[in-house]
């Protein structure tokens, strides 16, 4: 955020009236940089403004943020806000360059019990630990759409950790999506969470159950991969905006057209993989054990990790 995102009221946003701030303010946009990078269709439904209106207030938001070029070191310097959340095992934190990262979404994706869940959960509890822990001191939004989220399972995880369980409990704020529309509603919602509490991590679990639902059959895949890349857009505008971590869940299918190796895909095609700055692929071992491969990343090379899902949570291997 910059200095003038600071300072600027957005009544003092040319076009910006009282009515129209209190709409925003309302649906969570407080912030220039919000408001700066949406598009005309987005401001114009979520301030109820005709497209040529609202693209004429991202103009003027844009102007007072001084969006444009900047040089690659302004971008380096950037980076260096970046955060990591320890997942509790150092194989799984090494294949990811430490933990996973704050500035962009994190997909998870696996079969049933490969522990995508927990490891939601874990991270849920890890990103409150103090820095010097990993983890980043903050609170968590979490968005069930599958009715998963156990508080029962991060008390297991707080104890183990060391936490004051209620505390923990506290500083996650929970909600259940019924539908598609409600869980964009919820991402909607968590912008104004956010500005209002310190927030480190984001998790939607799982991102694509109830666009599967909703929209069934090719016919509707057009209209559904359409809300799902808006529904992505502002998970990612959210965790640049703030320096969140983006945990998405993802379910998977099987791919008729693999004729060697894991014939498994994750759900969601190109829109849930380029909006994905890192992917990884669960899947279930011996036992307890499970496999966490790095299949994407800016800049790790794919890897494999061997973790364990003990009562305490995720441990490594030979825990």
């Amino acid at each position: 955020m910059t200095d003038n995102d600071n300072d600027v009221e957005l009544e003092d946003i040319k076009g910006v009236g009282a009515k129209t701030a209190e709409k925003l303010r309302e649906s969570g946009y407080e912030e220039l940089m919000s408001i700066a990078t949406m598009s005309s269709g987005q401001l114009g439904e979520v301030a109820d403004l005709g497209d040529k209106k609202a693209q004429g207030i991202i103009t003027e938001a844009r102007k007072e943020l001084d969006i444009g070029f900047d040089s690659a070191k302004d971008r380096y310097d950037d980076r260096q806000e970046m955060k990591r959340i320890t997942t509790g095992c150092d194989a799984f934190d090494d294949i990811l360059g430490g933990g996973v990262e704050t500035q962009a979404i994190t997909e998870v994706y696996g079969e049933y019990g490969s522990a995508k869940t927990q490891l939601a959960h874990q991270l849920s509890c890890n990103v409150q630990l103090p820095e010097e822990e990993g983890g980043l001191g903050k609170g968590v939004v979490y968005i069930d759409t599958e009715d998963t989220f156990i508080p029962d399972r991060i008390e297991q995880m707080a104890e183990a950790n060391g936490q004051d369980v209620e505390e923990v409990l506290d500083n996650i704020h929970v909600a259940r999506a019924f539908n598609s529309d409600h869980q964009m509603l919820l991402t909607d919602q968590a912008q104004e969470i956010c500005q209002n509490n310190d927030i480190g991590l984001i998790v939607v679990d799982s991102l694509t159950a109830q666009f599967r639902s909703d929209y069934v059959g090719r016919g509707e895949l057009a209209p559904r991969q359409q809300k799902l890349n808006k529904h992505m857009t502002t998970l990612l505008r959210l965790a640049n905006a703030h320096n969140i971590a983006v945990l998405v869940t993802n379910q998977v299918m099987s791919n008729p057209d693999q004729m060697f190796g894991d014939p498994t895909k994750a759900i969601g095609g190109h829109i849930v993989a380029h909006n994905s700055a890192v992917r990884l692929y669960l899947r279930k071992s011996k036992k307890d054990k499970r496999i966490a491969r790095l299949v994407d990343s800016p800049y790790m090379p794919e890897g494999e990790a061997v973790f364990k899902v003990a009562d305490r949570g995720i441990v490594p291997e030979d825990f």
